[in-house]
């Protein structure tokens, strides 16, 4: 009897199961797209310190105030401190005026990066 009774519960579980089944195709109302943001081979050159391939990058033509990522150049070399690379970008015309994405400078970015040689350099050139 009570292998009867769980046989018939299991077989009405399923029969109400499979009633409120519907075939209808649900689509979500919202997309959420995720991007990968990549840094361009300029910038990452700058990060690395590779100051001959900047220099090569820069005689084919390579803008120095253009963002990669929401920053410029100088941002990169402010950020990551490297002097020598800020110095060549400022001498070919990097405005470390610029503000970027998230609206800070240069400047700012040397401040929040503990990076002491271009905070230096960069306040020298204000004054």
């Amino acid at each position: 009897m009570k292998k009867t009774a769980v046989i018939i519960a299991i077989a009405l579980g399923f029969s109400f199961t499979s009633l409120n089944a519907t075939n209808d195709v649900v689509t979500p109302s919202n997309y959420e797209t995720v991007t990968k943001k990549l840094v361009d081979p300029f910038c990452i050159s700058i990060v690395k310190g590779d100051i001959e391939t900047v220099k090569k990058l820069i005689d084919l033509g390579r803008d120095v105030n253009k963002k990669s990522n929401g920053l410029t150049p100088a941002m990169y070399a402010a950020k990551y401190n490297r002097l020598d690379i800020l110095k060549l970008l400022v001498e070919k015309g990097a405005k470390l005026d610029l503000k970027s994405t998230k609206g800070l400078t240069a400047q700012k970015y040397a401040e929040m990066s503990n990076a002491k040689d271009a905070l230096a350099y960069i306040k020298g050139l204000d004054s």
